[in-house]
């Protein structure tokens, strides 16, 4: 058995419910009913992943989920009761992994966990630092890419997108393909959020080449990295 998965969910019929279900597929899982909870045991002990209600009593799930990705890249799925936009779009933007909305089934919510910490074992277990281009280097076990020798501070899904689209020079992609590629849960996600996090990257590219754009948008489709890139 590995480190705990961590629930932080007020609701006690639900936490109880996780706990079971988790815990029935062999998993150790703690439960805590608020984010200053969850923080207090975090720092004590790393969890393997985290379960994270949005509407906590003392702090939004989203300031928790800031406050964690400050030391920690720990999978943290997100549970609400808002189907929102803008509130997916946020979770994901703040570096959530995956996204339920309640109601949900504890089963599926359990294949979901184990899909991405099989998705973050594989990210661990890859080898060596492959260089891909002129001005791009990925690490496979760092999870770094480095632009023109600098190393970018990415989000997992933002270094998922960027590999994928270095990987492939000239090679156009369609938000849907993005999707597929990037995200465990591919169907929860908007294609908006694509958008969102390409926006970021380029952010961070231009950090480091302001007068350069190195990802180029095919309105209306998707994106492709230039292959002078």
């Amino acid at each position: 058995m590995g480190k705990p998965i961590f629930i932080v969910e007020d609701e006690r019929s639900i936490s109880d419910a996780l706990a079971y279900a988790l815990r029935s597929e062999g998993f150790s899982a703690q439960c805590f009913e608020t984010g200053a909870a969850a923080l207090a045991a975090f720092s004590k002990e790393s969890p393997d992943f985290v379960i994270l209600d949005i509407g906590l009593p003392d702090m939004s799930g989203f300031e928790l989920c800031k406050r964690l990705r400050l030391t920690s890249s720990v999978p943290i799925l997100f549970l609400t009761a808002r189907a929102e936009e803008i509130d997916r779009v946020l979770g994901f933007e703040l570096g959530g992994d995956d996204y339920m909305t309640k109601p949900f089934s504890p089963r599926e919510l359990v294949a979901r966990v184990k899909a991405i910490l099989r998705r973050s074992a594989q990210e661990v277990s890859a080898p060596a630092p492959t260089s891909v281009s002129r001005a791009f280097v990925i690490n496979e076990e760092t999870l770094v890419v480095t632009y023109r020798g600098k190393p970018l501070d990415l989000s997992r899904y933002e270094f998922r997108l960027l590999s994928v689209l270095v990987r492939r020079p000239g090679r156009v992609y369609s938000r849907e393909e993005l999707m597929d590629r990037a995200w465990e849960s591919p169907e929860m996600s908007l294609e908006r959020t694509v958008d969102t996090h390409i926006k970021t990257i380029r952010a961070k590219l231009r950090a480091i080449t302001p007068d350069h754009d190195p990802i180029v948008t095919h309105r209306g489709f998707g994106y492709s990295l230039r292959e002078d890139a």
